[in-house]
This record gives C-alpha cells, structure tokens and sequence, in this order.
C-alpha cells in the first residue's frame, strides 16, 4: 500500500512559489535602481558638459567607497541618515508629512548637550538618560503640529515647517551664556554647550579603517522596533489603516485624533535621536558643530526606501556613500563638490517618476494575468460543455 504522503509535495512547491513572488520582489527594486540609473546619467551628462572625465569621477568615489576608511566613514553616516528616514517613515506610513525633523533634532540635541554637561551619572544610567531626553524634546515638540492638526485643521507641513524656523530661533535665545552656555564658554561668534561628560559618551568599535560608532546598535534596534510595532501590533494596524483611509479607520473604532497625535509624536521621538550619534560619538558639546539639512535628507532617504526598514538602510547606505566619497573629488580631482546634491536631488525626482512608471507597469500586467484567468476559466467551461 502506497504512502499518501508523496503527492503532497507538489502542493507544498506551489505554496513556496506563491509566496515568493519574484515579479513582484523585482518590480519593487525596479523603481529605486532605474532612479539612481536615472541620476547618474544626468550627473554624467554634466559633468562631460563641463569638460570634465564622469567615469574619472566616479572611479575615484568608488575607490574611496570601497576602502576600509572609506567604509566606516559611510556607515557612521549612514546611521544618522537611517535615523532620520526612520523619523519621516513612520509619519508618512501614517499619511502625515514631519517635515520638522530638522528643529526636532536641533532641539533635542541642545537639551541633551545640557543635561549631559550638567549630570555625571554612570555610564549604564548617564546614556539612557540622555537619550530619553532627546526623544522627550523632539516628540514634545512634534506633538505641537499633532494638536494643531487635531484640534485646529492646521496642515502639518505648515505648522512643521514654521516650527522649525521658531525651533533655530529657540535655540538662539538659549544658547547664550549663562542659560544653556557656560558663562565662559568663548567668543560671541562660538558660543556652545559645556562639553559632556565620559560617562555619556557611547561606545565604539576600532577597526582598521578608523573607529566605527557604537550608535549602529541604536540604529539596528530601531529598524527591528519599527518594523515589528507596523507589521506585529495592533498599533502597527490602526496606523496603517488610518493613514490609507481616516474615514474607514474610524467606522471600524480607531481613533484618528489619537492615532495623528501619537503617530507624530513618536516621529518626533525617532527625530530627536538623529544628532545624538555626532554629540556622544564626535563632538562632546552643542555648538556649530550641528550639521543642518538632516532632516530633509532623512526624508529624501525615506521616499527612495519605500519607508520600509530595510529599504531604507539600504537607501541610508547609497546616501552616506555619495556624501563620503563625494568628499574627496574635489582634493583627488578637478571636481565640483557640488555634484553630489545634484546626484541625490536627481535620485528624489526620478525615483517619484520611477516609481509611477513600475506602479502602471504592475498594474497593466496584473490586468493582463486576471485576463488571462478569466479567458482560461471560459475556456474550461466551454470544454465542459462540449463534453456534456
């Protein structure tokens, strides 16, 4: 007597080909690789309008990029620019657009510069500390555009926006000495915080290319956190649905004031993380060492990514490379520094493109394949009524 067992083996081959769709993993990665295609034929095309060698150019950033410094220094970039994707991600999967990351952060990173300067806690204490105060400012002060949104009809990108200009007027108002500043803290043209101290400053791995920031644990940790809150939870759910449609969020018992609220708020937190790797790993104060314009690359990085964690390591990755290796074509070459921002600001335009170009694309061939059932399924039937 035969086994029943062997039969079922095919079914189970039919289940692991559904699930893995490669049509629809390669229509996904279509999008971002055409945009960054897209963006350095363009910056070629430039750079030959110019007079210039492009495939010299790009020789010398690929050389760079692929060094073992070349390496660390894009993955400590990478992991500030993961941050701030993530911060912009989760607004948007929830249909709302933080374009205030940039004051988030500012505001965070002073705060934690003071308190850092003024308590000297172990280690074990001083650095969850200071980055639960970090994420305090940044989701308090995003939770201004949630209540505004809320309770007053107030387009978050406008109340983001005008919050970061009040945000850098803040902290021009804080930061003097006295407040937030050492009484004896320099010139009027450097003001900054007191330096923090050891016991704040996160670990690092030395490696052969340089010393490598200890903050890609925080970075790791939060991509594997916001992966599992969207796709694990019952929050992750109500997020979703409330940010594809408010209206059936709220026929089905979610509730959209607190969902826009908390959302924002939470965004605001990620936010305040961003300049947290530059304060505790580089720089031990707040000052004119804060690198401005985070926050809209953190967006840029978000978009190409798809606001999925893992698209957007790997979109925080290209970013940091371009602006590492882009570093060096102006001391390895007769080249303009410039030509990075044309290079990520072509990749946000084309990918917008990009992306609408594959979403027809994907949905011109799944018309084709329900056709195609459809005409298989008619066909069937005819057979079955000839044959009767």
């Amino acid at each position: 007597m035969t086994s029943p067992n062997p039969p079922a083996a095919p079914a189970a081959k039919r289940s692991l080909r559904e699930r893995v769709d490669l049509e629809r993993i390669g229509l996904a990665l279509a999008a971002p690789v055409l945009a960054v295609l897209l963006s350095l034929i363009i910056a070629g095309t430039l750079l030959a309008v110019s007079g210039r060698d492009p495939f010299d150019a790009f020789s010398i950033m690929w050389n760079y990029g692929t060094a073992s410094d070349g390496q660390v220094a894009t993955l400590n970039k990478a992991i500030v620019y993961y941050l701030a994707a993530a911060a912009a991600a989760f607004g948007f999967r929830m249909n709302l657009f933080n374009i205030g990351i940039e004051g988030q952060y500012k505001l965070a990173m002073l705060f934690a510069a003071y308190v850092g300067s003024q308590i000297d806690l172990p280690a074990f204490v001083q650095i969850p500390l200071l980055l639960v105060v970090a994420m305090c400012v940044g989701g308090l002060w995003a939770s201004i555009a949630g209540l505004l949104k809320v309770y007053r009809g107030v387009s978050e990108v406008i109340s983001t926006i005008m919050l970061n200009a009040i945000a850098v007027a803040l902290i021009g108002v804080l930061l003097v000495p006295g407040v937030l500043a050492p009484k004896t803290s320099g010139t009027t043209n450097s003001i900054q915080t007191g330096k923090i101290s050891e016991s704040s400053r996160f670990f690092s791995f030395e490696t052969q290319g340089g010393t490598l920031w200890g903050f890609l644990v925080i970075a790791v940790l939060v991509g594997v956190v916001f992966h599992f809150t969207l796709n694990r939870t019952r929050f992750g759910f109500d997020l979703r649905a409330t940010g594809r449609s408010e209206s059936a969020a709220g026929a089905s018992g979610v509730n959209v004031k607190r969902m826009v609220i908390t959302s924002i708020v939470v965004s605001g937190a990620l936010a305040g993380l961003v300049g947290l790797p530059e304060l505790m790993q580089n720089t031990p104060y707040f000052g004119q060492n804060v690198q401005s314009g985070l926050g809209f690359i953190g967006i840029s990085v978000a978009l190409l990514g798809r606001n999925t964690p893992i698209g957007i390591a790997f979109s925080a990755l290209l970013f940091a490379f371009l602006d590492a290796s882009g570093a060096q074509l102006p001391t390895r070459g007769d080249y303009p520094a410039e030509i990075i921002p044309v290079i990520q600001g072509t990749i946000v335009i084309c990918v917008v493109v990009a992306y609408e170009l594959v979403r027809r694309y994907g949905l011109k061939r799944q018309q084709q394949k329900v056709g195609a059932e459809l005409a298989a399924q008619a066909a069937a039937a005819a057979q079955k009524e000839v044959a009767a």
